[in-house]
């Protein structure tokens, strides 16, 4: 009976571990500052948001928002620069394992650009390029509606099993995901447009499960200390705009999102990277070609529509194209210098005060291009 006694306890103590740990973490950004950051994360059971982190595993500093809820997004303050911070989240007696980010630089900063995540590959190669910031071109997910259920706006789980694919990239890596049409495809698309809307243009679920910038289906961030800004637009399938198929928000030069976009390029910094997740050669030519005008005061503009590798070139600017699943049909840029059928990611290096240099590489860490 002693022996019994004793073991009973320890087994119901292993179980009740088990279940109150808390795994699918991820950490964005909500504002525009990146002396903050977003952590987030799911639990099991309803309860309070509570963050505690520091420059080592004794934290020192906790923040908490008394809440009830099983979805949590806490923004913490990020105080210091080339270092790791330590962190671990907790919602009553659910906990997680200690886990790290790094701070940002402040002489050489590397950001990784991915799309059409519906395979989920192997992402070691970004992994080994140790990037301080991971952004997409859209398409983040396959659809919602085979998960979710027909006409579901507010379903999440396709976005909690990306999260589930890679557990040590996202709770390591600040990530800042661009709108595609997958990421909203409420009902099956079908050969013409159907009576109902196939597409969420606002973006429910994406906007509830990730916290971003201003109205997060379109976002700015900015690193002011390399003289950096990140914009994502909503651009894909902008020819199904006006019927049941639309997608997007309105890109018209009377349009909210192009009069947001010339004011962020008014006076813009040095280097202005500008994602979507649509054709190019079809962007750049609304509005009058007023888009091309303004991308032009940036630096390039990268989108995942294609499932290919690519850089074009306009007037000396350039535009790329990237993928994940790299290897489908291809369509040409008419104005493309680089054209790879392969998987591929882009990776932005930068350096203070000097140069940005883009390359589209592999998901085997080989350079394709380099610009």
């Amino acid at each position: 009976m002693k022996i019994v006694s004793i073991l009973i306890p320890i087994l119901l103590t292993s179980q009740f571990v088990t279940a109150a740990e808390i795994n699918r973490i991820w950490l964005t950004h909500k504002t525009n500052d990146p002396s903050k950051i977003v952590v987030n994360w799911m639990s099991e059971e309803q309860g309070d948001s509570v963050v505690h982190f520091g420059l080592t595993g004794d934290y020192g500093e906790t923040v908490r928002i008394d809440e009830n809820t099983t979805l949590h997004h806490v923004e913490i303050p990020l105080k210091h620069r080339d270092t790791s911070y330590h962190y671990s989240v907790s919602t009553g007696e659910q906990r997680s394992a200690d886990a790290t980010f790094k701070a940002y630089p402040s002489e050489v900063l590397r950001v990784a650009v991915v799309a059409d995540w519906q395979g989920k590959p192997d992402l070691s190669a970004i992994e080994n390029d140790d990037v301080h910031l991971l952004l997409t071109a859209g398409d983040n997910i396959a659809r919602l509606w085979d998960k979710c259920g027909e006409g579901e706006k507010d379903c999440i789980k396709p976005y909690e099993e990306l999260i589930d694919a890679y557990p040590k990239l996202f709770r390591s890596t600040p990530f800042m995901p661009a709108l595609g049409n997958h990421d909203r495809e409420i009902r099956p698309r079908g050969s013409k447009p159907p009576a109902e809307s196939v597409y969420d243009v606002d973006a429910l679920a994406f906007r509830r499960f990730f916290e971003l910038p201003d109205d997060e289906w379109k976002w700015h961030f900015d690193l002011p200390e390399f003289d950096l800004r990140f914009v994502a637009l909503d651009f894909n399938h902008i020819s199904d705009f006006g019927t049941t198929w639309q997608t997007c928000h309105a890109f018209d030069e009377n349009s909210e999102q192009f009069h947001w976009y010339s004011k962020l390029m008014n006076q813009p910094p040095r280097f202005v990277v500008t994602l979507y997740n649509e054709r190019n050669a079809s962007v750049r030519n609304q509005a009058q070609k007023q888009w091309h005008e303004l991308f032009q005061r940036g630096t390039c503009c990268i989108t995942g529509f294609g499932y290919f590798a690519e850089r074009a070139e306009v007037d000396g600017f350039p535009y790329y194209n990237t993928s994940l699943s790299g290897k489908g049909n291809q369509y040409p840029d008419p104005n493309s210098k680089f054209l790879a059928d392969e998987d591929s990611y882009i990776l932005l290096t930068v350096k203070r005060g000097g140069a940005m240099t883009v390359e589209i590489k592999s998901l085997k860490n080989k350079v394709l291009d380099r610009q």
